[in-house]
């Protein structure tokens, strides 16, 4: 074969500039139509001393770590949605629907898009016995939106898997009856699953969300025994999410968002032995955010080498669906908001309250592999504990102070899975062209934006 000299030339050109762009350590292409922005903000109280503490009600007197908020904005090019993390022991309604309306005015996602999730950190302030801060919380994340939104790049999204070592069951069974007691027979789920938001330009992410299961409750109530602070730590701090998230924050630079969204940890607590349990000091503390920190700094590395780069989707639709059901209650009907966000391959699933570490287990099976499932506890709202059925038949903390009958797991799960359904896109009536179909979607979807679901009962 006989090439000219000039064409050889040109080949010759695009070969080399293909091979320097292989070259460039520590950059990779990003191909992709998945637009995304990040931003963090403090939302600690100005005075921790005057500032009411719940989940362990107590007293402090000053603060160990700031509490912080963040917001990511994603835009697939038709649909914006975003993602709010807290350190807060709850998202509770008036919260979510106050921080709703303020992110879609200053970055113009739509409110029915916007999955606000909780840590659900037992050494913080509460919304509505905090006005003020409350009000200054809104501010914020407003701000931190605004923010977010001025800085959206082309992202690719990688995933990746480890564990952590410091959860255990907190639920034993003797003689038909459950009581409060560390039991690592008992189930439990240390898996770490991180997202990584990449632009490409370096290895170090736009942003990193984590999900992890267990209680952030290190510093809860001591016993006798739980010297130095056998009344609870003195002090307000984001428990192990936030040491986790600094952590991780650290080992990039402070150039990326790292953002903690909590999964099923309705039973599911620090292993802290005493009588129940102890509370924790630094050295624990600095364990449990280490232990995490290390472990969503080992996937998120291992998400970037080249084997997992080409694993990469490079087309990322976004769809979200969202209803709010009305389960069955001890005193009356519970009405609770359901959300399934897929942005790609990724599906997440919410619960307003603390499901039982058995929640995620069903669902992820009964999504399979369908897509990656990330079960979320503590969003879009705050019902209080989510025992299963088998649970209530043996009582014990969880079930007794649930709000719900032993049949609302039923409807949850099967209410979850429609939506699951309706986001993942492979039943026929989520992807059916005909134009009934494809009119009842776009007039469900056009009254769902337009009404912001409220769960109260």
């Amino acid at each position: 074969m006989y090439f000219r000299p000039a064409l050889l030339l040109g080949f010759c050109c695009i070969l080399s500039s293909a091979k320097a762009q292989e070259a460039v350590d520590g950059r990779f292409a990003v191909i992709s139509n998945l637009k995304a922005g990040a931003a963090k903000v403090d939302i600690t109280p100005p005075d921790a001393a005057a500032t009411k503490i719940v989940g362990h009600v107590r007293q402090v007197s000053g603060v160990r770590d700031p509490l912080r908020a963040g917001v990511l904005i994603l835009d697939d090019g038709e649909t914006k949605a975003a993602i709010v993390t807290l350190d807060t022991i709850g998202a509770w309604d008036d919260m979510v629907k106050d921080a709703r309306a303020r992110i879609e005015a200053e970055a113009g996602v739509p409110a029915a898009n916007i999955l606000v999730s909780a840590s659900h950190n037992h050494s913080g302030p509460g919304y509505i016995e905090n006005m003020r801060w409350a009000a200054d919380l809104i501010n914020k994340l407003g701000a931190a939106a605004k923010e977010a939104a001025a800085s959206m790049r082309t992202v690719s999204v990688g995933y990746a898997e480890d564990r952590i070592s410091f959860g255990i069951n907190r639920r034993k069974t003797y003689d038909g009856r459950a009581v409060v007691s560390l039991n690592p027979d008992g189930p439990n789920d240390p898996r770490v699953k991180v997202l990584r938001f990449d632009d490409g330009s370096t290895l170090t992410p736009l942003a990193v969300i984590m999900h992890a299961v267990c209680h952030p409750c290190f510093f809860t109530w001591g016993d006798k025994g739980s010297q130095p602070y056998p009344r609870g730590y003195p002090k307000m701090s984001a428990d192990f999410p936030g040491e986790a998230q600094t952590f991780v924050e650290m080992c990039y630079g402070q150039k990326t968002s790292a953002l903690f969204m909590q999964g099923c940890a309705g039973d599911i607590r620090p292993n802290l032995p005493g009588y129940p349990y102890r509370c924790a000091d630094e050295a624990d503390i600095q364990w449990a955010g280490r232990d995490l920190g290390g472990a969503v700094a080992r996937a998120a590395a291992f998400g970037v080498t080249r084997e997992q780069l080409r694993k990469r989707e490079t087309f990322y639709p976004i769809r979200v669906a969202s209803e709010v059901v009305e389960l069955p209650g001890k005193e009356q009907p519970i009405r609770a908001e359901l959300m399934a966000m897929k942005i790609g391959p990724f599906l997440l699933l919410t619960m307003p309250g603390e499901p039982m570490v058995e929640y995620g287990f069903k669902l992820e099976q009964a999504i399979a592999n369908r897509a990656t499932p990330i079960v979320v506890g503590y969003a879009n709202g705050n019902i209080g504990y989510i025992a299963t059925a088998e649970a209530h038949k043996v009582g014990g903390y969880e079930p007794n102070l649930s709000k719900l009958q032993p049949e609302a797991e039923v409807i949850l799960l099967k209410k979850l899975g429609a939506l699951a359904d309706r986001v993942v896109g492979d039943v026929f009536e989520s992807f059916s062209k005909h134009p009934r179909d494809m009119q009842k979607r776009e007039a469900e979807e056009k009254a769902r934006l337009q009404s912001v679901p409220v769960a109260k009962p």
